[in-house]
């Protein structure tokens, strides 16, 4: 071999050995090395996180921007088996509000195994997740670690795509499965959140993001100690870690036969039971709604639980009805659970009747996109018409008198109103009293209400459960 070929093969090795790697590998590896190094990474089989925290009530707050209501966190446990993709999340939550359940501690169990996610009760009783977004949304919460997204990397079946650079961070998008999210790293490659697109049953096209703070050394590791869960710009939980074992021994996450199969969901089932001339409780399920008949029009209070529900609400009434148009709808207070159908009422056609501290909520959730899982709405685009509630307004012709009065004071909602039919003594309410509760926290509020206005009520309709007297108010509110 000549000195001159001696100099191009040492020249060509040194070419080789400086060749820049794929960008998307050295996202990896940066971020491998940040958290202990490759060989680290792809040996963990387990992670327990024992902690406490806070957990935040999206959709269930004193007003639609708030987060006063809150859960304190203790004896949280969240154990992640790597090679099984499997977890196992415990906690117990005590209300640091006023509580429609009562102040006492509960014990939530949630678990995945795999592509199936389900709870289990404080009998032991496992019950799969009710939906397939709630569950989906439960395997994409698995990969929302490091460690996990990371050993997720090594697998043939990923791909990593997208590399860029924001500002002072690098962001990649990883791809597995039917799992997307993204991942960003700081300038040494220390992962600081991982986020996913994904559709909400309220809010549409909404992003779960969970960030990663206060890394400390764990076992070879460094893993981070605070963990912050987002629905956009809304904080759902901060967990604090006390504890985190790697390779430690896990309990069974395996799911139980009772799960393996998901039950079909059941077709919303509902009744209509009168209550007075012109008026009907559409019933049947836990969540009512009240349909009220003027000379000319209908009048429905609360499109709650879910599109499919709100959906058979408007047929029963127009069923009930049928010579009459369904021009409104009564939204009691913007909870979650009971505006679940408040887009499938607006593509009805129906104009929105609600508290002035909730119209410009009532418009952001109707002009809100729905293009990963289009709904009703987003199929069938209309017109959206808002008339608001200060203290209170009242709707009357010939044959009918509805009075809308702001439930002031309201320690579950600053925007609760109550529908007062006074020819009938009839007082329409939800959540702020509910007769067979054990516990009554807002009771109390309510007849303070009725009795500052001097409301004349032979009979309240709770849309939670049946109508009763109004003694039973007064018997658990301690009035006269």
């Amino acid at each position: 071999m000549t000195a001159r070929t001696l100099v191009l093969t040492g020249s060509t090795i040194l070419m080789l050995g400086c060749t820049p790697k794929p960008i998307e590998q050295q996202f990896i590896d940066d971020a491998m090395r940040a958290v202990g190094g490759r060989a680290r990474v792809e040996a963990v089989k387990s992670i327990v996180i024992e902690g406490t925290g806070v957990n935040y009530y999206l959709g269930q707050d004193l007003r639609p921007e708030a987060a006063t209501h809150q859960f304190a966190i203790t004896d949280f446990k969240r154990e992640i088996d790597l090679e099984q993709g499997r977890q196992r999340v415990q906690q117990t939550r005590t209300p640091k509000f006023a509580f429609f359940q009562g102040p006492q501690a509960q014990t939530q169990v949630q678990v995945l195994d795999g592509d199936i996610a389900f709870n289990v009760d404080a009998k032991g009783g496992a019950s799969r997740v009710g939906t397939a977004l709630a569950e989906r949304d439960r395997r994409t919460d698995f990969f929302h670690h490091p460690l996990t997204a990371l050993k997720a990397a090594t697998a043939p079946i990923t791909t990593i795509s997208n590399v860029r650079t924001v500002g002072t961070v690098r962001q990649a998008d990883f791809a597995f499965r039917d799992r997307v999210w993204t991942m960003m790293i700081d300038s040494a490659g220390l992962p600081l959140s991982i986020s996913t697109r994904t559709s909400h049953p309220n809010l549409g096209d909404v992003m779960m993001i969970t960030t990663f703070d206060d890394y400390r050394e764990a076992n070879g590791l460094r893993l981070p100690a605070k963990l912050t869960g987002k629905i956009d710009e809304f904080t759902i939980y901060e967990i604090q870690a006390a504890k985190q074992s790697v390779d430690a021994a896990l309990g069974d996450m395996a799911a139980p036969a009772a799960v393996l199969k998901p039950a079909p969901p059941a077709p919303p089932n509902v009744t209509a039971e009168p209550i007075a001339k012109g008026v009907w409780l559409l019933g049947g399920q836990s969540h009512h709604s009240a349909l009220i008949e003027f000379a000319d029009h209908l009048m429905l209070i609360d499109a709650p639980q879910s599109e499919a529900r709100t959906l058979a609400v408007i047929k029963k009434a127009r069923e009930t009805v049928p010579k009459k148009p369904l021009r409104h709808l009564v939204t009691t207070h913007h909870h979650f659970d009971h505006t679940a159908g408040l887009r499938a009422a607006i593509a009805e056609g129906l104009n929105v009747i609600t508290h002035a501290g909730n119209k410009e909520w009532v418009e952001n959730m109707a002009r809100r996109p729905h293009t990963l899982l289009p709904d009703f709405l987003a199929k069938n685009v209309s017109r959206l018409n808002v008339e608001t509630v200060d203290t209170e307004r009242e709707f009357r012709d010939q044959t009918m008198i509805v009075m809308l009065y702001h439930v002031a004071g309201s320690p579950h909602s600053d925007t609760m109103l109550m529908a007062y039919l006074p020819r009938e003594r009839v007082l329409v309410e939800v959540d702020v009293f509910g007769p067979g509760s054990q516990v009554h926290p807002y009771a109390a509020n309510l007849l303070e209400n009725i009795q500052k206005r001097n409301l004349r009520v032979d009979k309240i309709v709770p849309l939670h459960g049946a109508p009763v007297p109004f003694a039973e108010l007064t018997k658990v509110a301690g009035g006269k």
